[in-house]
């Protein structure tokens, strides 16, 4: 009896500093399980984003067109005729493509935001000011020069270059 009382305690005492020392422990052995069951099950692997979608207002289309075209340098694609109904328009500029959708009704996203790397960053940002469009600089992140800046819709964007 005293051996059992004394084992409980002992046991009940590791536990206790286990799950002190890595209480996340039990999940992870969890996760670690998902994981190697989904590589084992998986065949698909996500290889990068093909393209970010923006939602714009009805009749949007020449404002977007002036803006990732004319200020930003996007080139714009043609739409599959089946999605060319339903208004927007598309940007591709390198392999970073924009779709932008008439959503009604319309609602900009302000903080969800597209970051685009920038190669020209100072260019870019004289082209952009030069039309009235305001760059928020911000320096929070050590080595990386970024700015925000919004569509004619409000949509956020943010514009990024190694720093030097």
């Amino acid at each position: 009896m005293a051996f059992s009382i004394f084992l409980c305690f002992f046991l009940r005492m590791r536990l206790r500093r286990f799950l002190i020392s890595e209480p996340m422990r039990g999940f992870n052995l969890v996760a670690d399980h998902r994981r190697r069951q989904m590589s084992e099950n998986a065949e698909s692997v996500m290889l990068g984003i093909d393209h970010v979608q923006l939602a714009i207002p009805v009749g949007g289309e020449p404002k977007a067109r002036s803006f990732f075209v004319d200020l930003l340098g996007f080139e714009e694609i043609p739409k599959p005729e089946r999605l060319a109904v339903r208004g927007g328009c598309w940007f591709r500029s390198g392999s970073v493509e924009i779709h932008v959708g008439v959503e009604e009704p319309f609602v900009a996203a302000r903080k969800a935001h597209v970051a685009l790397r920038v190669a020209g960053y100072d260019a870019l940002r004289n082209v952009l000011e030069s039309a009235g469009i305001s760059m928020t600089e911000n320096d929070e992140i050590p080595g990386l020069r970024r700015s925000h800046v919004t569509d004619p819709f409000g949509n956020r964007l943010e514009l990024m270059c190694a720093d030097g």
